[in-house]
This record gives C-alpha cells, sequence and structure tokens, in this order.
C-alpha cells in the first residue's frame, strides 16, 4: 500500500507517553511539515511555540483547566474540574499553533498543519495528539506574552509529542456510508 496511506490509516490519538524526549532532528523534520501545509491565500499566518519543559507544559494545562472548569458547556467543564487530566497527557513535547487574526483563513491553516504534523510524527513512529483545550490557557494576554506569541495573533491548537508507550491498537471501523456521488453518464 502506498506509505502516505498506510500512515493516515495507522495514525491514532496517543494519550500515553514515555519521559523521554523526541531527539531534536526528529522534532524539527515535524515542524518543517507544518509550514509545507497549504494556506488560503498562501498566507502562510502561523506560528509555533515549542515547549520541552515539563514545569511549563503542567502549567499551561492547569490554567487551561481553571478557564474550562468555568465554561457553560457541561462536557468541557467536567474536563477541567478533573484533578487527574493533563491536557497534554504528559507528553515530553508541546506546540502551540497560533496564527495572525487578520488572515484569510486562520483556524484552517493552522488545522492543516497540525495534520501535517500528526501525520509526519506517526511517519516516525512518534505518539501524538491534537490538543484544543490548550487555547483556554491563552485567553489571558499576560500569557500570550508569556510564551512569545506575537501581537496580532490567536492561539488555535496545542499538540502533545512524545514517544509513544504502546503500539497504536488497530482502527476502529469508519462510517462509510459518507459519500455521495454525481458522475457524467456515457
Amino acid at each position: 500500500m502506498n506509505q502516505v496511506l498506510e500512515t493516515i490509516k495507522s495514525r491514532r490519538s496517543v494519550r500515553q507517553y514515555r519521559k523521554e524526549q523526541i531527539k531534536d532532528e526528529e522534532l524539527e523534520k515535524i515542524l518543517e511539515s507544518a509550514i509545507y501545509a497549504p494556506t488560503g491565500h498562501f498566507d502562510q499566518p502561523w506560528h509555533f511555540t515549542v515547549i520541552q519543559d515539563p514545569t511549563l507544559i503542567d502549567e499551561i494545562s492547569e490554567g487551561a483547566k481553571e478557564v474550562m472548569k468555568t465554561m457553560d458547556i457541561e462536557w468541557i467543564a467536567k474536563m477541567g474540574a478533573k484533578k487527574e487530566l493533563n491536557i497534554f497527557h504528559h507528553a515530553p513535547t508541546a506546540i502551540i499553533v497560533s496564527a495572525r487574526k487578520d488572515a484569510a483563513t486562520p483556524m484552517v491553516d493552522c488545522a492543516a498543519a497540525v495534520e501535517n504534523m500528526l501525520l509526519a510524527a506517526e511517519s516516525m513512529d512518534i505518539g501524538s495528539c491534537w490538543i484544543g483545550f490548550a487555547k483556554f490557557y491563552f485567553q489571558k494576554h499576560e500569557n500570550m506574552e508569556k510564551y512569545k506569541i506575537p501581537k496580532g495573533y490567536e492561539v488555535h491548537f496545542g499538540v502533545a509529542l512524545g514517544y509513544k508507550v504502546r503500539k497504536n491498537p488497530d482502527a476502529l471501523e469508519r462510517n462509510r456510508d459518507v459519500f455521495t456521488y454525481f458522475r457524467k453518464k456515457f
């Protein structure tokens, strides 16, 4: 099978990581894959903040949970109240993905970059997880400044990266009743 298709089908969100830090060469390949994602109007509006200090990663997790606890969406508030939850699942590397607010399609561009990172990580047998909750910590201006998020940017996502504790489970069956075709009749 085509290696790209195989990687897409084998990638899973990993929520248990070894403490060992990923290698710099691997991190650089993952980051490079991010900047090759497509963007609206070729804006390339993103910024990537790489954090490899467990104290800082935990700080972001705890701060995000404090905001989550106050939210009107019940399931998010309940997640924020979970004492044992670390939104990055104790991964040794966290990447915060932000984009210029004035870009044509900043959230979509960041989403494409995140998917590229997840697939690049999987291709190197590195675990990853897309972290939507990370943005809550950065609702406070002082947190944006502390982590040097550029002015005029907004945090959209986080990514957890690290070596997997165990092999990915087999894929769950996908719903295939989601396609509608209109084809030229001959």
